[in-house]
């Protein structure tokens, strides 16, 4: 879509906090709204609207749009919101039991290019995994994640993380 329409998305999503729990629906209904503008067949607007049903609580109605936005293209259109498309998926997945479908969403970002989105891969990867009581990977994850932005044991910290999932290196 044209930067206009992202903008006002931007907009629509920086007012969120404004729409307390009871008026979640006249927040869906914002982004609804810019939805319809988009042309038929964008992955653009089911990624927006598993956004809205998502964070204002409905994990189960946010799944499927978030499948279809990526079966639509998404990832093509936007790497950037393709990738963020997988980790909320995978969270809402987990929301509802089904976190081994979010483990196998995710796991092949963790050997994606690099950007700022790599720490929310893992830590949602962490949840979901620790949701199948694989808490010990899970915890690896999150302090390799936090080892690079420790002020100091940086090294220890990511040698501990590799310890808890591979004892005997």
């Amino acid at each position: 879509m044209n930067q206009d329409w992202e903008d006002r998305v931007t907009a629509a999503w920086a007012a969120f906090d404004d729409y307390p729990e009871e008026r979640a629906g006249e927040f869906r209904a914002v982004i609804d709204a810019l939805v319809a503008e988009l042309p038929a067949g964008s992955p653009l607007g089911p990624f927006e609207q598993a956004c809205a049903w998502d964070s204002t609580g409905h994990s189960d109605k946010a799944a499927p749009l978030y499948r279809k936005a990526l079966a639509h293209g998404l990832s093509e259109v936007s790497g950037y919101k393709g990738r963020r498309a997988k980790i909320q998926l995978s969270s809402s997945l987990r929301n509802i039991g089904q976190a081994e479908e979010g483990v196998k969403l995710l796991t092949p970002e963790l050997d994606a290019p690099s950007d700022e989105l790599d720490d929310a891969v893992r830590g949602c990867l962490a949840l979901c995994l620790s949701s199948l009581g694989r808490d010990r990977e899970g915890l690896s994850l999150v302090l390799a994640a936090l080892a690079p932005h420790l002020p100091r044991y940086q090294r220890s910290m990511a040698n501990y993380a590799r310890l808890l999932v591979d004892p005997e290196e």
